[in-house]
This record gives structure tokens, C-alpha cells and sequence, in this order.
């Protein structure tokens, strides 16, 4: 077997239901479930009737480089949402659908390929990443053969990643820096100017920067949109998106978490060596997918129909809480990132035995010297003490679980 498989830590939903094992909720509690991002919102439904229009072509293999129409509308998405045509009566598509795009079954599954492809593990790579972070940056490298460096991203931050934190010798080594805005588990948003002095970080160090984007049509101010990496790449002057490359989604932004439909975009020489790779990986999408996914991409009416749900949750969710939690309206995505001031295991495990409520302890998002939140040596994991709530439940379940929360936590003062 890979030796590499032992360096893999326990995914953190094999933790939490260790941690619920044998307790028992009290009786006369419908379960409500806010640890996992799995959105539960009523899918679009063009896209289900498309996806049903074109299961006839089931018959056919798809090619891995994925239809000429499906690059095409996730290349026009990109130039609506970040701003990226070019000017002139009838201008050439910044991002070329031929060279700079390619579709995937999810993030997931591309977040964890891509390092499989672009990593040499013959120079002690380095893979830097946000601390707290999606597992999968740190699985992937760790089977990529490369060491994954954490960024805290805290409070005193703003829940960016540090990278003054960083030593030269780091960045030297470092091959692909993970980025993901907004962020998760915090919601924060990487500004413009985090993202260009991070375009020169990796011009100066030669390294790829793999911008985690699957949240961003999820955000809270609608006349201030996260902006993208692609986008800061262009206003540095990088028209051609070199040592960038962008993992987008429809997951969050339609709804559709099963039907695994995203894309990658960005930098065409790194591109084209990332098709290569998955020729060989056997990652195409099935045709009724593609044609679905091209008609998700473009229509933006139901992504914001789809935003204003998450708006409408948090205005309500977060003045329960308020008073007994420091909650706090992140800029984006669905998740409350809050400090529970003690061992978030034990509030987890306590919260699903008085009030059938699950939550993810933030302990579990992130590394440190220690191992749980009762060790005090885990005061170096900025996940300790705090807790994932995910509002992917229904607009009424997600007020009755705060409710649930804010009688717990007066229950127990």
C-alpha cells in the first residue's frame, strides 16, 4: 500500500461521529444537522429538466476537455462575475474556453487531482494553506508527496491567511499556495490587495496559486461581490492569468451538491498539463451533466435567488445567537465561525445530547501542536474553542436550531 496513506488524519466527519457515538438525544427532538456544507436549498429547476432532456446521452463516453458549450459558459460566467471582458464592439473572450478552462466533477475532486498533477516531489515541496482549512488542500498534498504549511488565519488577522508568517526558506520551497475565499470555515473575504501581494509572492518564488472560489456567489452586501483571483491577476496586469488558477463550483452557488459539477480555469500552460493528467485519471463529466451545468452557468437569476435565502437566514439566525454567543455576520458563505469560550468537543457532544442539534467542532478544521481542545497545547489550533454552524438547513429548521442553541447555552451558565 502507498506509505502516504498513514500521513492522512481522520476526515472530520469520521471524528464527529465518534464523538456522537452512543450518546442519545432527548427524546421529542426532530435531528437538525449544521455540521456539513450541503447545501439544501431547492435545486433550478431548467437545470433538472435539462439534465432529464439529455439522459438519452448516457449512450455516449464524454471527453475529459468536457463540451465546446460548457467551457464556453463557465469562460462567460467568469468575464460577467469578475469583470473580465475585454473592451471593443466585439472583443476577444479574456478567458479563452478552448486553453483556460476545464470542467470537473466538483471541486473536491479537482482540488485533490490538481496536486497530483503539478507537484515534483523530488525538491521537498512545500504546499502552504489557510489554518483553519478544507481537508482536502491538506490530503492531497500529503499523497502528492509535499508538506503542507499552515497560515493561520484568526481574529487579530481578520481571518486572512498570515503570510508574513511565512520564512523565505518556505516560500523558496513552496510549490502551490491554497487560497479560499470566502473562506471556510470563517467567511472572510480576500480583498484585491491580498491577492496581488500574493500574485508577487508567487511570481518572485515561481509558484501556482490554487484559489478555492466555490463560495463566492454566496456573500452578504450585494453591491460588494468577493472578487476573485483571476480578476486581481488581470488588474496587476496579467492578462494571461500566469501561476493562477481558479476551483468554481455549482454546488453552493445552484444548489446542486450531487449532481458534482465545477470547473477550473486560469493559467493555460498549467492547464493543459492538468488535462493530461486527467485524461489519464478517468475524470470526465457524463453529457447530461455538461449540458445541465452549461445552462447553471448561464443564468445568474437563480444564483441570487439562491444568496437572498442565505441572507434572509442570517438576519434571523444571528439575533437568536447574539446574546449568548459573539456571532458575528461573516462576508460570505453559509457558515458562523463562533467561540463557545471552553472545549468545543464537549459542546459539540453536549448540544447533540440536549437538543439533538449537530455542529462541527472548529478543532477539528485545523491543526496545531495539540489534539482537541482540552489539551492546552491545542491553543495553537485557531480551530479550538469554536464551532461550525452550517445554515444549509430550511429557512424555519435554521431558526429552530438557534433557538435550540441559545437554550442550551443559557441552560448551562
Amino acid at each position: 500500500m502507498n506509505p502516504r496513506l498513514d500521513r492522512l488524519h481522520a476526515y472530520p466527519f469520521e471524528r464527529l461521529a465518534r464523538l456522537k457515538a452512543g450518546v442519545s438525544p432527548s427524546a421529542g427532538l426532530a435531528h437538525i444537522a449544521m455540521s456539513i456544507g450541503e447545501p439544501q436549498h431547492a435545486p433550478p429547476a431548467f437545470v433538472l429538466e435539462s439534465l432529464r432532456a439529455n439522459l438519452h446521452r448516457l449512450g455516449s463516453y464524454p471527453a475529459t476537455g468536457g463540451l465546446p458549450e460548457l467551457r464556453a459558459a463557465a469562460a462567460r460566467w467568469l468575464e460577467r462575475r469578475f469583470g473580465l471582458q475585454r473592451e471593443g464592439a466585439s472583443p476577444a473572450p479574456r478567458v479563452n474556453p478552448e486553453t483556460m478552462v476545464l470542467p470537473c466533477n466538483g471541486t473536491r475532486e479537482a482540488l485533490f487531482s490538481f496536486l497530483q498533477a503539478v507537484i515534483d516531489d523530488s525538491t521537498a515541496p512545500v504546499v502552504a494553506m489557510p489554518n483553519p482549512f478544507y481537508q482536502i488542500y491538506e490530503g492531497a498534498a500529503l499523497l502528492a508527496g509535499a508538506e503542507p504549511h499552515f497560515l493561520n488565519t484568526t481574529a487579530a488577522t481578520g481571518y486572512l491567511p498570515d503570510l508574513d508568517a511565512v520564512s523565505e526558506q518556505a516560500w523558496r520551497r513552496c510549490q502551490v499556495l491554497f487560497l479560499c475565499s470566502p473562506g471556510n470555515p470563517t467567511g472572510a473575504v480576500l480583498p484585491v490587495d491580498f491577492l496581488r501581494r500574493a500574485l508577487t509572492l508567487a511570481e518572485r518564488h515561481d509558484f501556482v496559486i490554487a484559489a478555492d472560489e466555490c463560495y463566492t456567489e454566496i456573500y452578504l452586501d450585494e453591491d460588494s461581490p468577493p472578487p476573485g483571483l483571476l480578476q486581481a491577476a488581470m488588474a496587476a496586469g496579467h492578462d494571461g492569468f500566469e501561476r493562477c488558477v481558479v476551483f468554481h463550483s455549482l454546488s453552493k452557488r445552484s444548489s446542486v451538491p450531487g449532481l458534482r459539477s465545477g470547473f477550473v480555469a486560469g493559467d493555460p500552460k498549467v492547464l493543459s498539463r492538468f488535462l493530461l493528467y486527467r485524461t489519464y485519471h478517468g475524470s470526465a463529466m457524463p453529457l447530461p451533466t455538461q449540458f445541465a451545468s452549461s445552462a447553471a452557468w448561464d443564468d445568474d437569476g437563480h444564483a441570487a435567488t439562491n444568496r437572498r435565502l442565505y441572507q434572509e437566514k442570517f438576519a434571523k439566525v444571528i439575533p437568536i445567537l447574539s446574546g449568548v454567543l459573539d456571532v458575528e455576520r461573516p462576508s460570505g458563505g453559509f457558515y458562523l465561525w463562533t467561540d463557545v469560550r471552553g472545549d468545543d468537543e464537549r459542546f459539540t457532544r453536549d448540544l447533540f445530547a440536549e437538543q439533538n442539534v449537530t455542529v462541527l467542532p472548529g478543532s477539528y478544521l485545523a491543526r496545531g501542536a495539540g489534539t482537541g481542545a482540552s489539551d492546552p497545547a491545542s491553543r495553537s489550533n485557531p480551530g479550538a474553542g469554536r464551532v461550525r454552524i452550517s445554515l444549509v438547513p430550511g429557512f424555519e429548521q435554521c431558526i429552530e436550531a438557534a433557538e435550540r442553541i441559545r437554550e442550551f447555552i443559557q441552560g448551562h451558565r
